[in-house]
């Protein structure tokens, strides 16, 4: 086995014990090309791993992988040739008869020091040949990263861009009567599985948010009976206090280095505006002066603009979407559709604003270029809000109301690839981390 996994580059994750071993590819000839308006998903055979744990983790990689929309796995049943050795290159010409363009294939063991060894092979059918190889090394408790992390690397080779499958989510559970709804901090992988609690539900909490480059969140409390920002560490579960703040205090985002958050203040003279703290100073710096309601605030990627709703247009409650300068300089105007919109978010690509807009009696999540062009609306619904990116920018998650309470929900930017995120109880405002390391 070592003899034909030629170690080419190693990296360890002291957090959670995975050591990944690449091999060297093929000349890679497959290719899908997600910029296209339309993309056929592409036909996949992904037989069940060999080993014990082999066909759990190729269950995760082959749900991961259909979940994107890109991918088409065919049903095993079609299948002509029994992989027997997934080391072995396979014939071709029985995957070709079914119209699998891509096979993957995989193999799970167990090491004498107690760790599973995941490998798994990616062939092109219609090339004859192998793109790609790796092993994995892992704890029991990381079983289903490893499958998350395979599926990420096929969905890369591929597609050309990072995979979004290796994150988590974290949001709010909300369990019990409506009129006396228990509301806590939780995490879970980004398909749902692995949920752990965060917060005990002794107070509401709202609006977590993940910092961009380390597993921390930011988020509203009211412990005190005044919403209040904390960070929490999320492994360690070490909490502080961001500030105490006269007023209300809403949607508090960090900024694409994490050394800052942007948040809305309300001022005792009514006014919401927007300021920036930084973490390490707790300095805070004022980003807008008006008498209208400026919120919810999000950071370009790069740091230097940030997009906000304001109602300063004039029209009671009439919030459009505005973007200015990191330091508050050229606030202006970028969408005038008809409707309101509420809580924009920037692309982790750079090209895209996401959005709520309520118009017609329904609620909108949409995206629009940076400049307000090019509005599209991917979903619509009796109640839904909260989009939040996965990390390469395909993905949006959001949370609807369809009646009784709400449920998180994912789509992608075609639109056409709308699914459900399971929890066990109602769930709201989720925020996708960025990929774990």
């Amino acid at each position: 086995m070592q003899s034909i996994l030629k170690p080419l580059l190693m990296v360890a994750a002291m957090a959670v014990g995975i050591i990944s071993v690449a091999t060297l590819p093929a000349r890679a000839t497959l290719e899908l090309n997600v910029n296209k308006g339309n993309v056929e998903p592409m036909p996949i055979a992904i037989p069940d791993f060999q080993g014990g744990l082999g066909p759990q983790i190729s269950e995760i990689v082959t749900a991961d992988l259909k979940r994107s929309g890109l991918f088409a796995p065919i049903d095993k049943a079609a299948f002509v040739e029994k992989i027997t050795n997934p080391d072995a290159a396979p014939r071709y010409e029985d995957w070709k008869v079914i119209n699998a363009q891509a096979l993957v294939t995989g193999s799970v063991s167990k090491e004498a020091d107690g760790r599973i060894r995941a490998q798994y092979r990616l062939w092109d059918i219609f090339g004859n040949s192998q793109l790609a190889g790796e092993q994995f090394f892992a704890n029991d408790a990381n079983q289903r990263r490893v499958a998350h992390i395979i599926a990420d690397a096929i969905y890369e080779k591929i597609t050309g861009e990072k995979g979004y499958f290796d994150t988590r989510v974290v949001f709010v559970d909300e369990s019990g009567a409506k009129n006396a709804r228990k509301k806590r901090l939780a995490i879970m992988d980004q398909d749902g599985a692995n949920v752990r609690y965060l917060s005990d539900g002794r107070a509401i909490v709202l609006t977590p948010r993940f910092s961009p480059n380390r597993q921390e969140i930011t988020y509203m409390s009211y412990e005190s009976g005044q919403p209040k920002v904390y960070l929490l560490q999320i492994e360690t579960g070490q909490r502080e206090l961001v500030g105490n703040f006269p007023g209300m205090t809403f949607a508090p985002r960090f900024s694409p280095d994490g050394q800052k958050v942007i948040m809305s203040l309300l001022r005792d003279d009514g006014n919401s505006n927007i300021f920036a703290m930084d973490l390490r100073s707790r300095s805070t710096t004022r980003l807008t002066d008006s008498t209208a309601i400026d919120t919810s605030p999000s950071y370009s990627p790069d740091g230097s603009q940030v997009v906000f709703t304001s109602d300063r247009g004039g029209g009671s409650g009439r919030s459009q979407i505005y973007a200015m300068g990191a330091d508050g300089s050229n606030p202006h105007r970028i969408s005038f559709g008809d409707g309101v919109y509420s809580t924009p978010v920037w692309s982790p690509r750079g090209d895209l604003i996401a959005f709520t807009k309520q118009s017609g009696g329904e609620f909108q999540i949409g995206v629009m270029k940076t400049d307000g062009s090019g509005e599209r609306i991917l979903s619509s619904g009796f109640q839904q809000e909260g989009p939040t990116w996965a990390p390469n920018g395909r993905v949006l998650m959001f949370f609807r109301d369809s009646g009784g309470g709400p449920k998180l929900v994912s789509v992608d930017l075609t639109g056409r690839n709308e699914q459900p995120i399971p929890t066990a109880n109602y769930a709201s405002d989720p925020a996708w981390s960025p990929l774990l390391e």
